[in-house]
């Protein structure tokens, strides 16, 4: 059941909660809305209507409207928000010490809301938080990266993770950089944009951690160590059957302090003409 109901003497009858309506189900009848029966099923639990009426006057879910953050008022100035996106570094540089529990556990709170294909909601977040975790997947990573160079089973295009164990054996963490925690990303393969949901997920981590003073890095080097070249250490993440990896993150407190953003063209833009 959707749990469907409007407060009739709140309603202002605008109809916009049934013109946003994605799936269509929602008509207005007499000037009220009402969810059409037979297409109940069809619902995304998006919960667009509850978020689009003025007045707070529908419920969707049994959720109460109040319980939601009023938009007016509360939104970042585009240039702070622009100097967060231009700002943020990919740090390789960590100190010891882990971040608060309530605190990464306040940012995944956020970064649950992040959109994904179909609201299908099934992004899937393998964490590492605690530094001693930490420390043994790291023990293992480099325990496993070691056995497949001395082994010669160095999957193709990965060679490189010669130098990589070489480097670790002088003391230089070149795959976790030192940083005291790990967050991986998956969802169902089967699902309909499994690895971009990932990927914007992580996106949303990235932009909330640096906001609070953490540092991030998008972490290749680690996904390759865990899930390619020692993929029997990865298991130890407990990514679940028939998920695909999107990406991996390590994060913590930055062990280094940047004062300006950069100076960089990226990308490229083709405008389309008819």
């Amino acid at each position: 059941m959707l749990q469907f109901s409007v407060d009739r003497d709140a309603c202002i009858k605008c109809g916009e909660c049934a013109a946003d309506c994605p799936m269509d189900i929602i008509q207005m009848v007499d000037g009220e809305p009402e969810i059409l029966k037979d297409k109940e099923h069809l619902c995304l639990e998006c919960q667009h209507c509850l978020a689009v009426c003025k007045p707070g006057a529908l419920s969707i879910l049994g959720l109460n409207p109040a319980d939601s953050i009023q938009l007016k008022g509360n939104m970042p100035a585009p240039e702070s928000l622009e100097v967060l996106m231009m700002g943020r570094r990919s740090v390789r540089r960590y100190r010891e010490e882990p971040v608060a529990p309530e605190l990464i556990e306040h940012i995944l709170e956020v970064v649950r809301t992040a959109p994904t294909g179909r609201n299908t909601r099934a992004t899937h977040f393998a964490l590492v938080d605690d530094p001693a975790i930490m420390k043994e997947l790291r023990d293992r990573t480099y325990a496993g990266i070691r056995r497949a160079v001395d082994t010669g089973t160095l999957p193709e295009g990965l060679e490189f993770f010669k130098g990589v164990a070489d480097a670790w054996d002088r003391g230089n963490d070149l795959v976790y950089r030192g940083a005291p925690h790990l967050l991986v990303a998956s969802a169902p393969a089967d699902g309909p944009s499994a690895v971009a949901d990932c990927l914007i997920a992580l996106t949303y981590f990235e932009l909330l951690a640096a906001g609070h003073g953490l540092g991030t890095v998008w972490n290749g080097f680690a996904k390759w160590a865990l899930f390619d070249v020692a993929p029997e250490v990865g298991d130890m993440l407990g990514i679940p059957e028939g998920h695909v990896v999107g990406y991996v993150m390590a994060f913590g407190k930055p062990a280094v302090k940047y004062h300006r953003t950069v100076q960089r063209p990226g990308g490229t833009v083709g405008r389309v003409t008819l």
